[in-house]
């Protein structure tokens, strides 16, 4: 019993520092203080060290020698990376969830094409996306493949931080990425497990080039900032 709270606290730590990895409180190559989480959490350093090991499995940090642990960059090469892998992976649970899914939950899914098109509607890009990738990971007895539901949730974290970047991207895009989700959801539907494959892969492409236009766009940013501040 004490182990299982020792790794649930650890858990609810790494949960707590990848949300502000993600919406940017703790910014790429900023060191992770253990001293503060510490103390801002009201729990020992061993159990922020045990938080960090769990963190640097979802790659939003890394940890060096002596140096400790630092937030990871996000660089054009890596995001493309992280969504070549998430096509490959998205695509075989989708292909499973073609052959799989139950009949009530496909009724299940043409509700959250519903929810998604309001969060749409709505411009929440944030929920909209979300939404898709809880549900698909909800998925773990459909799919029966634990290395492959491990995997995804591993990268989920990364996944988050990507899509954090579009929050400002317009509703039209938002509106593409909603249309191509669809496609996904059809050939479940239909039972198309090939197709649903192919879809979910087209619907990781054009997040990834949105998160790589929102991307250079940030780094443009901080490039013009770091310039004027020489002056």
């Amino acid at each position: 019993m004490q182990q299982y709270e020792k790794e649930r606290l650890s858990e609810q730590i790494s949960q707590h520092i990848a949300e502000q990895i993600i919406n940017g409180e703790l910014v790429e190559g900023e060191r992770i203080q253990e001293i503060r989480f510490a103390d801002e959490l009201d729990v020992s350093r061993g159990s922020i060290r045990e938080a960090l090991l769990l963190l640097e499995r979802t790659h939003l940090i890394e940890i060096y020698p002596r140096r400790g642990a630092v937030v990871s960059e996000m660089s054009a090469q890596q995001v493309s990376a992280l969504f070549d892998i998430l096509g490959i992976l998205l695509g075989k649970i989708v292909e499973r969830l073609a052959d799989t899914l139950p009949a009530h939950e496909i009724e299940n899914l043409k509700k959250l094409l519903e929810k998604l098109t309001e969060e749409c509607n709505l411009g929440h890009t944030e929920k909209f996306y979300d939404l898709i990738f809880n549900e698909l990971f909800k998925h773990q007895e459909e799919v029966n493949n634990s290395y492959l539901m491990k995997y995804y949730k591993e990268l989920l974290p990364s996944l988050r931080r990507s899509y954090f970047l579009t929050l400002n991207t317009s509703k039209t895009e938002l509106q593409e990425s909603l249309e191509l989700f669809k496609l996904v959801v059809i050939a479940i539907v239909s039972r198309n497990s090939q197709q649903a494959a192919i879809n979910m892969q087209d619907f990781c492409r054009h997040l990834r080039d949105l998160v790589l236009e929102s991307l250079a766009r940030m780094k443009q940013i901080e490039l013009a900032w770091a310039r004027r501040s020489r002056r």
